[in-house]
C-alpha cells in the first residue's frame, strides 16, 4: 500500500510563525500516563527551564528509551490539562510512510 500524505495545512502569515518559540531540550524524565494507551509524560530540560509535556507517543516508544533524548519543543504554547497533567508545551514529531512517529530532532548534540 502506497503511503498517503495528509493535505497540507491553511497558510499562516510569516508574522504568526515568528511568534512559535521552538528550541531544543532534553528528555529528561518519561513515564506512560496510566490508564491510557497512547500518553506519555515528558520532563524536558529547555535549558530556561524543565517542564512537563504530554505526548501521544507511548505506543511507539519505551519511556526508558528516550531518556536523555534531544527533541524539537515548541515552549510558547498555552498550557493545557491532558488526563490530569498540565502540559507545557508540544515535542515536534514526524510520520514515516508505515505510521511510525520519529522524532524532529537535532543532528548533533546542542548542550
Amino acid at each position: 500500500m502506497e503511503y498517503v500524505f495528509p493535505p497540507q495545512k491553511e497558510n499562516i502569515s510569516f508574522d504568526e510563525f515568528t511568534r512559535l518559540d521552538i528550541r531544543s531540550g532534553t528528555i529528561i524524565e518519561a513515564k506512560k500516563v496510566p490508564k491510557t494507551q497512547k500518553l506519555m509524560k515528558l520532563k524536558i530540560d529547555t535549558g530556561l527551564d524543565q517542564r512537563t509535556v504530554v505526548s501521544g507517543i507511548a505506543e511507539f516508544f519505551e519511556a526508558k528509551n528516550i531518556i536523555g533524548k534531544q527533541v524539537s519543543v515548541v515552549l510558547n504554547l498555552a498550557p493545557r490539562t491532558i488526563k490530569g497533567i498540565e502540559s507545557n508545551g508540544m515535542i515536534l514529531m514526524a510520520e514515516n510512510p508505515e505510521g511510525k512517529l520519529v522524532f524532529v530532532s537535532p543532528e548533533e548534540k546542542i548542550r
